[in-house]
């Protein structure tokens, strides 16, 4: 493996941060940024960084082979319900979905401290 070819849903106070992360590491090539609003934060740094970002997350999913791993911070189920349907309607079974818990612990081990989501502290480093 080369690398990790990664797409992220949701560019708020979670997925920001993360975004940050991911597109500093040089193993990581960050595909797309969906956020139904696209005036977040996270949009506007995918922006800076030439990376392709859309408002509606299914086009995330349709990405299909080409994303490694797309992770949902987005707290919503009905998000991570959709695109579990579509990976299993088209099957796709390359692609992970990676849920917003995980992330926090990642981001958690990274920072060396808690991090918490959009319902708690937001303090991320």
């Amino acid at each position: 493996m080369n690398g990790f070819r990664i797409a992220v849903i949701g560019a708020g106070e979670t997925g920001t941060p993360l975004l940050k992360q991911l597109l500093a590491a040089d193993f990581v090539t960050v595909l797309g940024v969906a956020d139904l609003d696209l005036a977040m934060p996270g949009i506007a740094l995918a922006r800076e960084y030439g990376v392709k970002v859309t408002d509606d997350f299914m086009e995330i999913a349709r990405m299909g082979r080409e994303v490694d791993v797309i992770i949902d911070v987005t707290g919503a189920p009905k998000v991570r319900d959709a695109l579990r349907k579509y990976m299993v309607e088209t099957g796709n079974e390359h692609t992970l979905i990676m849920h917003e818990c995980i992330a926090l612990l990642l981001m958690s081990l990274s920072a060396g401290t808690l991090v918490s989501g959009k319902h708690g502290s937001s303090d991320y480093h």
